[in-house]
This record gives structure tokens, C-alpha cells and sequence, in this order.
């Protein structure tokens, strides 16, 4: 079934796109910042000595985690460029997980509380904002979750090799230049949403179905409930003279009408 989060991302991508000049502290509520001018490297810059985070760290885990997407979703309900879930995002702070602003300030807030939990670890702090602080402390270190291990190592790639932001994406939410609608990320959305729902083969099979259907007239039916001659003459015979019923048989029996004397 299709993801409630992927209609609204779609609402985010059409939604207007405002400015904001007030700066965050390190405990602050994301509600006021809903959209904002700025673009991805001065958000991740703004983030970045906000939460003693290393810039170069948010950037690695926006590439692993969305590719720089602000619209992603995951299948488990993940949002945003640092796939923050819809419960912890609440907990940050964040009330529009797809305003990349947001996203961003709080991924950066959630990888800082995890850096100070397991003491600066990095792999530790990672581990944890994938899978959980309560698995990382389960297993006494990186779960043995291929996807994890993968998200770890990865990052860390990421970390040696550097990343480049792309230049394209502006902070609005993915609304380019700040100003009109990124049509084709809303037709690749809608792409996603679709094959989310149907195989490559029900298509197939549903274009089979158009070309061979034959367009028959539709036929109506009708059904017409009437009494029965038999049921009709034995109610008037019921009610007739004696006589009378005795001229009708003499008239049926012959095949002439007798004359009534």
C-alpha cells in the first residue's frame, strides 16, 4: 500500500515558500522555520555550529541517507533528507520533516545527542540514529544488522571521500531557484508512488486486457411477473354463476358460442 507520507510530500513540494532571519539555539523548536531562502550548504553550515557536528558529516549522511532528496521516503516511514521517522522528528522539534531547513537542523540535533551518548564514537553515533541506541546498547556496539554495518561503513566512505551537495536543490522544499515548482521531481514522485502500487506486469497485463476486450451492446433484461390465464379464470370461475360455468365448458367443449336464452 502507498505511504501516507508520500501524499504529503507531494503537499510540501506545492506549498509556499517563505523567509526567516531568527537564528536557532540548541534547544529550539523548529515550528517557526518552516521554509527559508537559504541553500543546502548554509543550512548544513548554520547546522553544523549549531551542534558542534562536523558539516562534513551531515553532508555524508544526507548522501546516504536521501542522495540530497527532500521528498524521500522510506518503506518505513523515514522523511526527508536525513529520513528522520515521523515520531523522533516530533521529539526534535520538527513539524515539517520536508522542509530541508528543518530536516537538516534536526538530523544534526539527533546525530549530536548520539555523539555525546556513546562519547564522541562516530560508527557508534551512527549506529544508533539508524537502528537505534537501544540495539547499539543490546549488542554492546554496531548491531549485527547487515543494513546497519552497510549505513556505517558507507558514511564512513563518504567521510574520506568528501561530498559534493548539488547545486541545484535550494532549501524550499524542493522548489528550485527559490521561486517555481520543480515539476519534474513531483513527476518522478509520482512515478515512485505509482510503482509502489503496480508491478511492471499488472501494467502489461492491463494493456493486454484493453486490446483484446471486445465492446459488447449492453443488454437489458427484463423480467415481467403476470398471472396466469389458468390463475385468472379460476378466480372468475369462483365468483361466476353456476350456470355461467356451466355455458363456458359447453362453449369450449363445441368451439361455438351458444346463444343465451
Amino acid at each position: 500500500m502507498i505511504d501516507v507520507s508520500a501524499l504529503d510530500a507531494l503537499r510540501a513540494a506545492l506549498s509556499s515558500s517563505g523567509t526567516v532571519s531568527r537564528q536557532p539555539t540548541s534547544n529550539a523548536d523548529f515550528s517557526s522555520f518552516l521554509k527559508t531562502d537559504k541553500n543546502l550548504e548554509e543550512i548544513y553550515a548554520e547546522a553544523s555550529q549549531t551542534y558542534g557536528v562536523s558539516i562534513d558529516l551531515l553532508k555524508a549522511m544526507t548522501k546516504q541517507e536521501s542522495n540530497f532528496d527532500p521528498n524521500a521516503t522510506s518503506r518505513s516511514g523515514a522523511q526527508g533528507l536525513m529520513q528522520l521517522m515521523p515520531a523522533t522528528a516530533a521529539g526534535l522539534g520538527v513539524t515539517d520533516a520536508y522542509d530541508p531547513y528543518q530536516n537538516v537542523m534536526g538530523g544534526a540535533k539527533y546525530i549530536r545527542q548520539m555523539l555525546d551518548k556513546y562519547n564522541g564514537n562516530v560508527s557508534l553515533a551512527l549506529a544508533a540514529y539508524n537502528a537505534g541506541s537501544n540495539n547499539v546498547d543490546k549488542y554492546g556496539g554496531i548491531p549485527p544488522f547487515a543494513e546497519t554495518q552497510n549505513y556505517v561503513a558507507k558514511i564512513t566512505q563518504y567521510l574520506n571521500e568528501g561530498v559534493t551537495v548539488p547545486d541545484s536543490q535550494s532549501a524550499a522544499g524542493g522548489v528550485s531557484n527559490g521561486s517555481g515548482i520543480n515539476y519534474q521531481d513531483l513527476n518522478n514522485l509520482a512515478k515512485e508512488i505509482l510503482t509502489e502500487i503496480f508491478a511492471y506486469d499488472d501494467y502489461i497485463n492491463y494493456l493486454s486486457s484493453l486490446m483484446n476486450q471486445e465492446a459488447e451492446p449492453p443488454t437489458l433484461s427484463m423480467s415481467v411477473t403476470s398471472t396466469s390465464s389458468e390463475e385468472e379464470t379460476a378466480e372468475e370461475n369462483a365468483s361466476a354463476p353456476d350456470s355461467y360455468i356451466a355455458y363456458e365448458h359447453m362453449t369450449n367443449a363445441s368451439g361455438k358460442s351458444l346463444p343465451i336464452v
